[in-house]
């Protein structure tokens, strides 16, 4: 691999890196709010790739004109840009900040609720939960529960 290579795919490097970053921070960390943080690196750096991919170099906006009397006079000698997938990038943009809205407003009522946003508190709560639940209903369920 020479420096010509590595710099003229500086965006693909930059996509590895946020990408990885992103899935170390969702992974790692048992904080809920670190882990919409890394979700949301990990889809900016998606929403990275499919722009590179959609750009051509040399290439222009796929306006055909047209002639007087409303018909297309299409160049084939010119390279047109594929539209269809920054269209695509601004859908998942809208989709992500509806979903990373969500997530922190569930977060809210997670905090709310238990006093705690760490998945290791909630998972000892959960269980404390589920431990008087079995002492409270455990007969009626047959002592299956």
């Amino acid at each position: 691999m020479d420096w010509d290579f590595i710099a003229g795919h500086v965006n693909y490097w930059m996509f590895i890196v946020l990408m990885m970053t992103g899935l170390y921070i969702v992974v790692s960390s048992g904080n809920l709010v670190k882990k919409i943080v890394g979700l949301n690196i990990f889809q900016v750096a998606v929403f990275m790739l499919y722009i590179s991919i959609g750009k051509i170099t040399g290439g222009t906006a796929p306006i055909f004109p047209s002639n007087s009397k409303g018909y297309l006079e299409i160049d084939p000698s010119i390279v047109y840009s594929n539209p269809l997938p920054h269209v695509l990038i601004l859908t998942a943009i809208v989709v992500g900040v509806a979903t990373t809205s969500l997530g922190l407003a569930l977060i809210i009522r997670i905090r709310e609720e238990f006093d705690t946003v760490e998945s290791d508190d909630l998972v000892k709560i959960e269980q404390q939960l589920t431990s008087a639940d079995n002492k409270e209903h455990g007969d009626a369920m047959g002592g299956m529960a």
